[in-house]
């Protein structure tokens, strides 16, 4: 078994993609920020002592994405010609969407899922002062498009 990630004395490495063809791709990944009833509720009422939550945490999410390369030693740099997160405020807490696309050699999955993680993030460092026990949960790839391997859809 061969590992694309691996040279041939089994030593890290980033793989070379000069010679593939630009393409446009996409990739959507989600996750959950679980947050209590208290704390739900000062996000639907936008009485978070800190400011606006979701609007932070959309920046921070898209900020992200744009820089994947600098927090993944292996992953490329690649353009980022297109990001949007999304944050919707349920009963169980903040559940976050990002979508990536590009136009380049490789794909933009990491993108979307450091989009997801960080904006998550900022969700928890904006309302911890309300409630120390915030996590963020469940972040997973939902579906990417074009390259090599084609579209993939999560099965559940």
């Amino acid at each position: 078994m061969s590992f694309t990630h691996l040279d041939d004395r089994g030593q890290a490495r980033m793989v070379d993609v000069t010679a593939k063809q630009p393409t446009i791709r996409s990739a959507t990944a989600s996750g959950l920020v679980r947050c209590t009833p208290a704390v739900v509720q000062a996000l639907r009422d936008n009485t978070v002592p800190k400011g606006d939550v979701l609007a932070v945490a959309r920046i921070a999410g898209i900020a992200a994405a744009k820089r994947t390369p600098e927090l993944l030693p292996l992953a490329h740099v690649i353009g980022v010609h297109g990001a949007a997160v999304d944050l919707e405020v349920t009963d169980d807490g903040v559940v976050v969407t990002a979508t990536v696309r590009t136009a380049d050699r490789t794909g933009v999955e990491m993108e979307a899922l450091t989009a997801v993680s960080v904006a998550g993030l900022a969700v928890i460092d904006m309302v911890k002062g309300l409630d120390k026990s915030v996590s963020l949960a469940d972040v997973r790839l939902e579906r990417k498009t074009g390259g090599k391997s084609g579209d993939w859809v999560r099965a559940e």
